[in-house]
């Protein structure tokens, strides 16, 4: 158990965590009184990259040459972070969500969130550790700012703020969470 301790430290879980744990409070916080029953995709989405971002700090080790000299199995550690971040940035959604307001049905919750954590994945691969972060906000960017292009490509393009059970959103999100886990646990954070 040691080693799982020295990892979480290695990694900045704990801030990572403190950081999810402050947006969840933030979002509960500044909604109370404010909640009217309805939903609200851009901040739901906003809380998650939010909570992405923030667990992407741990993508990337403190000395990169020690990680890929280590005699120690990397490829399930690493898939393990990733689907560790995804979880991690849904429940603190669906924590207000149990607390409170719901801003995003559960299935969006969880669909965005594996999504993210693929493409801040695919962000330390591309970019390296400090810039996992990224991906996931350019495309929240570009999510929030841009109108959508009509037909499927919309549906691929804006598929965060898409509602649950439309199979290009949900398959461009499990693509993502898939393809970033792979690479990132086949290769690590880019140098």
């Amino acid at each position: 158990m040691r080693w799982l301790m020295l990892y979480a430290r290695s990694r900045q879980v704990p801030v990572s965590a403190a950081a999810v744990t402050l947006v969840a409070l933030a979002v509960w916080a500044l909604d109370q009184g404010h909640g009217d029953g309805s939903t609200n995709l851009g901040i739901a989405v906003l809380v998650l990259t939010a909570n992405v971002m923030a667990a992407s700090a741990g993508l990337g080790g403190q000395d990169e040459e020690l990680e890929r000299t280590a005699a120690i199995r990397w490829v399930p550690r690493r898939a393990a972070h990733v689907l560790l971040i995804a979880t991690a940035a849904g429940a603190g959604l669906l924590a207000v969500h149990a607390a409170g307001p719901e801003l995003a049905p559960a299935a969006l919750v969880v669909r965005d969130s594996a999504g993210l954590a693929g493409l801040a994945a695919l962000g330390a691969v591309l970019c390296g550790a400090p810039f996992a972060w990224a991906l996931p906000t350019v495309w929240l960017t570009y999510t929030l700012l841009s109108p959508a292009p009509p037909g499927m490509v919309g549906e691929v393009a804006k598929w965060m703020i898409v509602l649950p059970g439309t199979a290009a959103s949900t398959a461009t999100a499990w693509v993502l969470l898939v393809s970033g886990t792979v690479l990132y646990a086949a290769a690590g954070p880019r140098r």
